[in-house]
């Protein structure tokens, strides 16, 4: 059974962390986790848990004031486990070279970050199966 989620947030000043308003990875594994929870509420009834990343990919910079769609696909199942792929994409970025207010809608969205992961929803919390 394939299940996707899709999630679009935009990045604020409280979450940039570095120099020139650049935003931590970290905060995209935590979108990544969200739409992870949204995945496995559908598919079992519980939230389940995180148990490892198998891979991450950090391809391009975040920044304050940035649209993320950020996307997730269950693609394999087993008893217990999950295995989900992630992508985020940059879809409206700011244009504080133009005004203060100004920002665009990417032609073309920017992928930002991939990774796949593993959950776990236990036997006694499945409750759609």
């Amino acid at each position: 059974m394939s299940l996707k989620s899709t999630l679009r947030v935009r990045l604020g000043q409280q979450d940039a962390h570095y120099g020139g308003n650049l935003v931590d990875g970290a905060r995209i594994l935590a979108l990544f986790g969200d739409v992870a929870t949204e995945i496995l509420i559908r598919r079992d009834g519980d939230e389940g848990l995180f148990r490892a990343y198998d891979s991450v990919e950090f391809l391009a910079p975040v920044h304050a004031g940035d649209f993320i769609e950020v996307y997730g696909e269950l693609y394999e199942e087993g008893a217990t486990s999950r295995k989900i792929r992630f992508e985020a994409k940059k879809v409206i970025r700011p244009r504080q070279d133009l005004s203060d207010s100004a920002a665009e809608v990417l032609q073309q969205p920017v992928v930002v970050c991939r990774a796949s992961g593993t959950c776990v929803v236990t036997k006694d919390k499945q409750r759609l199966r």
